[in-house]
């Protein structure tokens, strides 16, 4: 499916999709109610009769007990058939739910990086929650509280043609002329509730952001401070929704009136018929109950109807934001990256920050598959977008990248990822177990391959003395476990997937010199026979690199093994010297 092409055509069309994929479950649960609804109108029908055979005293026992059975059934009927409805149901809607989750977190994990620095990601994880809820609730409104009022109101004015074909007539003219009415003041409420579904998003992304840069929050004092600006961000939303309740209840109180005037004008016209002697009691009966079931149930409706303006436009909101189309989609005619060792090529290269700033012009790096290397320069070099690019983060604007002498614009994404494991500065880790963790760069790996790559990283000795080992939970992001721990745990990871190409970014800067050492064996042995490239402050880290790239604006200004770099007396000399004679100062 094409969820952007869905999600462009509004919530109710992209609800619909949903709904179609189970219609025949979904048309069982619609067909009941209608026929429950019916059952619950032919009652009122069944009251009359019943009535009229106790009005006439000459009525035969046949007759009699004939409108108790009558009305019994319908009576029995409407209940059954709510429960059928209710037990598929629970079926039907709940997988629309979980559908729809599975959907937009498959779109949304297909975003680039650049729609992730824009959106808050505890908003973007809300707006998931929010759009599966608000379905669930929208389908249920319809079933239960939106559809059967509806249905109630023209089955009783068409059974009230059976009585007076005009006062039929008469109210289905009023009911055309109030639904229009209603139509367009709760039009008329749209933006506010779209204003109010957004604010609210953008608190619950606010608080997220808050609680998880908590320690931030409490190194700095700014508790209060926090409090104070959140503060403000909730009295907003609370404005937006106070302005999107009044409209609401603007609309109640138009339609509750216009219903007790017309109900009370059907009522009227009954009894004045009844002493024109031109319609029975039991007519009357049946007038006075269908009277009410109008009031009431056209009541309910318009409840139901505004409270589904509402949840229509949360769930617009969400999937407005989640379904944005990617900015980086495979081409039409992408193939999958065909390993052939991982020589890593860059071509005229251009490329510029969505702030406009530039960063790459004209940039031609190639790297033979099996080498490493290491990139190193001033921050705002290129060494980053370097890394980004040949994950395909972005596109360049002009150039090409290449791996193994294929485009990596036109082979999958997917492909791509597995043809490249990453260690970045800033280590990610899920709150699960470190095994889980470990795993997570290969599931179908063995215990056995898990615990070897942990010992080769090192990892194997501070795992064991956790309190539960390797099923330890690590706490969200690796809380529990000291940035060199964090590092060298993603550092295993890596090498477990077993990519061609290995891009390390700082992967060693948390860790003391003793680990530092201790990885840097490691790495030499797991990384044979890949390409690695490696961003490092440290330049002794770089030493047994086979080739060292210095940076400057987006250039390469010298390239080479590190060991004739030094002797050169260049810029990487120069920056070698300089860190060397800064570590002695410490010392």
């Amino acid at each position: 499916m094409s969820l952007p092409r869905y999600a462009s055509r509004g919530p109710a069309r992209f609800l619909l999709h949903y709904v179609g994929r189970r219609l025949g479950s979904h048309m069982t649960v619609l067909l009941a109610v209608f026929a429950a609804v019916g059952c619950a109108i032919g009652a009122q029908y069944g009251v009359k009769n019943l009535v009229d055979a106790l009005s006439d005293r000459n009525v035969g026992d046949t007759q009699l007990w004939g409108a108790v059975a009558v009305l019994l059934a319908l009576v029995a009927g409407d209940n059954l058939l709510w429960r059928l409805a209710g037990w598929v149901a629970t079926f039907a809607f709940v997988a629309v739910g979980g559908d729809l989750r599975l959907d937009l977190f498959d779109h949304l994990s297909g975003h680039g990086t650049r729609y992730f620095s824009d959106q808050f990601p505890g908003a973007l994880a809300g707006r998931i929650s929010t759009a599966a809820n608000t379905a669930w609730i929208i389908e249920n409104s319809l079933t239960w509280t939106t559809i059967p009022p509806g249905t109630a109101v023209l089955s009783s004015i068409a059974l009230l043609s059976t009585i007076n074909w005009q006062m039929t007539v008469v109210l289905l003219a009023i009911v055309a002329v109030l639904a229009a009415i209603i139509a367009k003041l709760a039009a008329s409420g749209h933006d506010l509730h779209a204003r109010f579904a957004g604010r609210a998003a953008a608190v619950s992304g606010d608080i997220t952001d808050v609680v998880s840069n908590m320690s931030l929050v409490r190194a700095f004092g700014a508790a209060k401070r926090e409090q104070d600006r959140l503060s403000q961000k909730i009295e907003g939303e609370m404005s937006a929704q106070r302005a999107s309740l009044r409209s609401l209840e603007r609309l109640r109180l138009f339609h509750a009136f216009s219903v007790f005037v017309v109900t009370a004008g059907v009522l009227v016209w009954a009894v004045q018929l009844w002493r024109l002697r031109q319609i029975s009691t039991g007519d009357v009966v049946l007038t006075t109950t269908l009277g009410f079931t109008v009031l009431h149930a056209s009541r309910d409706l318009a409840m139901a109807l505004v409270e589904l303006i509402q949840h229509f436009a949360k769930l617009g909101e969400a999937i407005e934001v989640l379904g944005l189309p990617h900015e980086m989609q495979d081409h039409p005619d992408a193939q999958p990256l065909i390993n052939l060792g991982g020589g890593v090529t860059f071509e005229r290269v251009a490329f510029d920050y969505p702030s406009g700033a530039p960063v790459l012009r004209n940039f031609d790096l190639h790297v033979p598959a099996g080498q490493k290397v290491g990139l190193v320069g001033r921050s705002g070099a290129g060494k980053s977008t370097i890394l980004a690019l040949l994950q395909r983060h972005y596109d360049p604007i002009d150039g090409r990248v290449l791996i193994d002498e294929q485009d990596i614009s036109h082979v999958t994404q997917e492909s791509l990822r597995q043809s490249v494991a990453v260690v970045q500065q800033d280590i990610s880790l899920f709150h699960r177990s470190a095994l889980e963790n470990l795993r997570y760069g290969k599931p179908d790996a063995s215990d056995d391959e898990v615990y070897r790559a942990a010992e080769a990283a090192h990892c194997t000795e501070f795992i064991r003395a956790l309190p539960q080992g390797f099923d330890t939970i690590v706490g969200e992001r690796g809380l529990k476990l000291s940035g060199g721990q964090r590092q060298r745990l993603a550092i295993a990871r890596a090498f477990l997937r077993d990519a061609p190409i290995i891009l390390l970014d700082e992967a060693t800067s948390a860790l003391d010199t003793e680990s530092e050492q201790a990885i840097q064996e490691a790495l030499m042995r797991l990384v044979k026979n890949r390409t690695v490239i490696a961003i490092a402050h440290r330049l002794s880290t770089l030493h047994s690199f086979d080739r060292i790239v210095v940076l400057d604006r987006g250039r390469i200004i010298e390239d080479g093994p590190p060991q004739d770099l030094l002797r050169r007396n260049g810029p990487y000399s120069r920056m070698y010297g300089r860190q060397l004679a800064s570590e002695e100062k410490r010392k």
